[in-house]
């Protein structure tokens, strides 16, 4: 929000001076961003007068002016200006000026010039001469009612300052003078001088028939008809000023006066040519196929949840948005209709980012536009229109569908003091209320005492008792609440032995030498499908970007994503992981968007290795990392628990190269290469080797339990035996250990064989046999007999036979 000082304080002038009205402005929570000087400095610069304009006489583009400057005698001006007549005022910069030079802070004095045998008096102005922009075409012409040898400084008011300010979005109210002044009034108790505003008496009976279709989207439309306007008349210069210092651009007095309400009440208005409708304005949702041309030329198709405004044509512009091409007032119209409506925040928020522009009155009503100044806006627009334009207004037609209700808000003293920090008194509160004007009612006494207060009209952000509070911590003053640091009890709490933090787990798989990346959670809807095999992932309704419009259910993407990202750049070796939630539908939900009460969102821990095991070094013959090494790797997160790792199909793996992981026979993720198709699709040189698991599992640790240390030595025996090539080999280890000899402690498979000596369709495996008693040393007929027993219980029960 931008503009002039001097406007703020045509409606209220606290006595504060301008550094001090932007402090206070910023700690009441509206941000001055900027607030600068309408020009730079600048001295003995005056108001001149071109009596004569005469040929150089050694000179062909140049010009001899006579300029009354108010000294008392004409100066002899050289000029080089191509628009420089005879009558006209412009600055004059007089011998001994100081004007702004190139650069900030810059300047120059103007001194004594002689050009072409002629010597110059002074120097008649452009505006990018006095710093006001960058038009160097001409002289700045002035208007005919400026006082000759007048300060121009003064004149054009240019110690004026130029507020910008930051708004937050719930802070719609305050997108106009108007707004900015109630906040000014509220904070120092300074008078509040709105502009008068009094109907405008009738010039015609003229009105033009309106309908509102759909309420949900317009509550509120007004018009009015104003007859036989001069829509060519210029708009007055204080108007231009202001509106320029604002950052609007003047294009014609019709547009610059609904430009002006729309700044000084915050109420965006449009003008309508009466000769260009055709038949009733009908507010309505738009319609599939239906087209329109808007006032920037751009040309929009229209949905069923866009609000247009329409006639017997068709749209004739976009509702709070921007209006139509084809109904436009321009220069030539006579007959206007001037509309104010008021639309719901819902049926314009959005709508812009859709169309890929925004407008000023966008910018308004899908924040919060005032329902209750309709009438004023136009009645306001009308006396400028008039007084500017001419013309016979009609009356003001106004069509009420639905409007806002307003709630009263209940906001309790004890929990207001207790939320600010600070004992405000119920007294100094409601007087708060009462500058912000805001009407309430007190309710009950002591600790139980109360307010019920009532938002105006303007208020939209006030929806909840801690708006109210912030509401009395802003205008008692931020600065005036104390700072103390906060105080609590120093207690250690202990971390349980059996559980780990999601911290710690991190710790473990840095260690392994893997990198930590964090990624967004929502995610390409592609990547669920190939990656998750989730065809129906859970929608954003308001994505950041039209790519990432779904939410996770899988890691797996965002690390590939990683990977790539990490090879494009020439990394050979890349080991990555990350630790975060994804979302899932909870059991019977259905496919539409959901609320949190209908999504699961577990932890998982997710890691993937490409390239070389370990770095190359002379030591380690070079070689690809591969599946065993990350299953290790997986490992090494469950101390003192055993995983089991099962063939399985998972859609972002290798249909022979992946497994899932189950802990204590409980499913907790999965383990694999990543699939050919991916691998192509996503142009990997080689396939890197990915897992997946929940993190709740892993975060239970077992306790230890006391094993006394043997006193009697172990003995390793070695077996080997052929079995099926179908033969899972966990199958064998799970049976073998429910089904061991006492004497038995342990059996690893540490050697796998086919090839020559091994028949087809047959494996030879090879297992280490620790055998022990804590009591006694064991005896080799002890040992042969437990081998015995293992290898018989391998042959009756797998077919196995012991290898030659």
């Amino acid at each position: 929000m931008q503009f002039p000082e001097s406007w703020l304080r045509s409606m209220v002038d606290p006595a504060l001076t301008t550094q001090q009205l932007a402090h206070l402005l910023t700690m009441a929570g509206f941000e001055v961003e900027s607030c600068n000087p309408v020009a730079p400095p600048f001295s003995k610069v005056v108001v001149g007068q071109v009596r004569t304009v005469e040929k150089h006489p050694n000179a062909d583009r140049l010009t001899l002016c006579a300029v009354d400057a108010g000294t008392g005698r004409p100066l002899t001006v050289v000029c080089g200006a191509p628009n420089v007549v005879p009558g006209m005022k412009a600055p004059c910069a007089l011998v001994g000026a100081s004007l702004p030079g190139e650069g900030p802070g810059k300047h120059f004095e103007l001194k004594p010039l002689t050009m072409r045998g002629v010597e110059s008096q002074g120097m008649l102005c452009s505006a990018r001469e006095l710093g006001l922009s960058d038009d160097h075409s001409g002289v700045l012409a002035l208007d005919a009612a400026a006082p000759v040898g007048g300060d121009v400084r003064e004149y054009l008011a240019l110690d004026d300052q130029i507020f910008t300010i930051k708004l937050t979005p719930n802070r719609a109210d305050c997108l106009s003078i108007l707004g900015v002044a109630r906040e000014v009034a509220a904070l120092t108790g300074a008078t509040l001088s709105p502009p008068a505003i009094l109907p405008v008496p009738n010039g015609c009976d003229a009105i033009f028939p309106v309908r509102i279709s759909n309420p949900d989207g317009c509550g509120r439309f007004t018009g009015r008809v104003i007859r036989d306007v001069n829509a060519r008349a210029a708009t007055p210069e204080w108007m231009r000023q202001r509106l320029e210092r604002a950052g609007q651009r003047c294009i014609s007095a019709l547009v610059d006066v609904t430009n002006y309400v729309m700044l000084e009440l915050g109420r965006p208005l449009h003008v309508y040519d009466v000769d260009k409708l055709a038949g009733q304005i009908d507010v309505r949702f738009g319609r599939l196929g239906e087209r329109l041309k808007l006032l920037n030329e751009q040309i929009v198709e229209l949905e069923p949840d866009v609000l247009a405004i329409t006639d017997a044509s068709g749209p004739i512009g976009l509702a709070g948005i921007m209006g139509g091409s084809s109904t436009k007032a321009d220069p030539d119209s006579r007959h206007v209709f001037l509309e104010a409506a008021f639309f719901f925040p819902g049926a314009i928020a959005g709508r812009t980012r859709r169309f890929n522009f925004a407008s000023d009155a966008s910018h308004r009503f899908e924040r919060g536009v005032d329902f209750d100044n309709n009438i004023a806006g136009i009645e306001r627009a009308t006396q400028l229109i008039v007084n500017i334009c001419g013309g016979r207004p009609g009356p003001v037609v106004d069509t009420i569908a639905r409007l806002p209700e307003r709630r009263p808000l209940r906001v309790r003293v004890a929990r207001a003091q207790r939320v600010i920090g600070v004992t405000i008194p119920a007294e100094e509160m409601a007087n708060i209320f009462a500058r912000l004007r805001l009407r309430f009612l007190r309710d009950g006494g002591g600790a139980q005492e109360a307010f019920w207060v009532t938002p105006p009209s303007y208020r939209f952000d006030l929806e909840i008792e801690e708006d109210l509070i912030e509401e009395v911590a802003r205008v008692h003053g931020f600065e005036r609440i104390p700072a103390h640091p906060p105080l609590a009890a120093a207690v250690m709490h202990s971390e349980p032995e059996t559980h780990r933090s999601l911290h710690a787990l991190r710790g473990m798989v840095a260690s392994a030498d893997y990198q930590e990346v964090i990624n967004f959670s929502f995610v390409e809807p592609e990547w669920e499908a190939d990656l998750a095999g989730n065809p129906a992932p859970i929608r954003l309704l308001n994505p950041i970007a039209s790519q990432l419009s779904v939410m996770r259910s899988t890691l797996l993407g965002g690390l590939l994503a990683s990977l790539r990202y990490n090879l494009n750049r020439r990394a050979s070796r890349v080991r990555v992981f990350e630790l975060g939630r994804v979302f899932l539908r909870a059991p019977g939900m259905p496919e539409g968007p959901l609320d949190v009460a209908g999504v699961r969102q577990p932890v998982r821990i997710a890691a993937a290795a490409f390239g070389p095991a370990v770095e190359e070094q002379w030591g380690v013959a070079t070689r690809m990392v591969d599946f065993y090494d990350v299953k290790a790797d997986l490992q090494n997160l469950l101390p003192r628990r055993q995983a089991r790792f099962e063939p399985a199909t998972h859609p972002a793996l290798h249909p022979g190269r992946s497994a899932r992981v189950l802990l204590d026979d409980q499913p907790i993720g999965w383990i694999g290469e990543l699939h050919p198709l991916w691998q192509q699709k996503y142009e990997l040189p080689t396939p890197p080797i990915l897992f997946e698991v929940d993190a709740a599992p892993l975060q239970q640790v077992e306790l230890p339990a006391f094993r006394e240390v043997p006193r009697f030595p172990a003995v390793s025996r070695d077996v080997s035996v052929i079995v099926p090539e179908t033969l899972a080999i966990q199958t064998i280890l799970d049976d073998l250990a429910l089904h061991k000899p006492v004497q038995v402690e342990s059996i690893q498979l540490f050697d796998l064989y086919r090839g020559p000596g091994v028949e087809n369709g047959k494996k030879s495996l090879a297992f280490r046999v620790l055998l022990q008693d804590t009591q006694k040393t064991l005896t080799d007929p002890q040992v042969e007999l437990a081998l015995a027993q293992l290898v018989e219980r391998l042959v009756r029960q797998f077919g196995g036979k012991l290898r030659d």
